[in-house]
């Protein structure tokens, strides 16, 4: 199967070279939603993806609208803190699109708001944190949405 990756708004560079390097080898493609908190060619960005970065499959939008005009009727799952469901519950379908928010604050509340019945979260059992690294976060969903499509 093939799934997609959505950084919306990225902001820590190491994260998204990370989560290049995860696309690439997940066979998934990498979408990210300007505006970023870095530049591209950040050498952090870089050093994270190692050489691999070229080989990626790598789709560049403005913002978040120019995405959506563009996948609107696609097969979604978002992922937050803030959902009911929890990743495991997730319906994996050939080319799904998987959205994560930015570092620092997640997704908006209007696409949470939007999209209730795809919204999903890694549960946390632990009362001193608040989320796990978005480039963890992704790994865990990308990896176990695979597992999933293949049994």
């Amino acid at each position: 199967m093939n799934f997609n990756i959505v950084l919306f708004e990225p902001e820590i560079p190491n994260n998204t070279g990370n989560i290049g390097r995860l696309s690439l080898a997940s066979g998934s493609t990498l979408h990210l939603v300007k505006p970023f908190g870095f530049e591209l060619d950040d050498k952090r960005v870089k050093r994270a993806g190692l050489d691999y970065w070229q080989h990626l499959d790598l789709k560049i939008y403005e913002n978040i609208d120019d995405f959506f005009t563009i996948h609107h009727d696609k097969k979604f799952a978002f992922l937050s803190s803030r959902a009911k469901k929890n990743y495991y519950e997730i319906n994996y379908t050939d080319n799904m699109f998987f959205v994560f928010g930015k570092e620092s604050v997640g997704l908006p509340k209007n696409i949470l708001e939007k999209h209730k019945d795809s919204l999903y979260k890694i549960p946390l059992y632990s009362p001193h944190i608040r989320s796990l690294n978005l480039a963890n976060a992704v790994s865990i969903v990308i990896y176990d949405a695979i597992k999933n499509s293949i049994m």
